[in-house]
């Protein structure tokens, strides 16, 4: 597989993941919880890189992370493990910054 197909790949699993699991936080109470930890530390992240939360920011980060999640053997599943918690976060802010705008 070509990068360009395997980076497509991966930012439509981000889309997927990232899409069900906001949706999921409605009904879910306790991933909310874990989310919003995770949003708390991924602010904390970006600002202590000196950058401004911004989408392109966050796609940024959420690309590198999915990447090196990967490498690791990380696949999401049925559940939300750290990192498929950690995609929704970021999925989760970027959605939020966009309805700010």
């Amino acid at each position: 597989m070509s990068e360009d197909v395997s980076r497509a790949v991966v930012r439509q699993m981000i889309d997927e993941v990232g899409e069900e699991g906001v949706t999921a936080m409605k009904r879910m109470p306790g991933l909310a919880a874990a989310v919003d930890q995770h949003t708390a530390a991924i602010r904390d992240i970006i600002a202590g890189s000196g950058q401004q939360l911004t989408p392109h920011v966050l796609r940024e980060y959420l690309e590198g992370f999915t990447d090196a999640a990967i490498e690791r053997g990380w696949w999401p599943g049925d559940e939300f493990d750290w990192e498929t918690v950690r995609v929704v976060a970021v999925c989760s802010l970027i959605q939020e910054l966009q309805e700010l705008r």
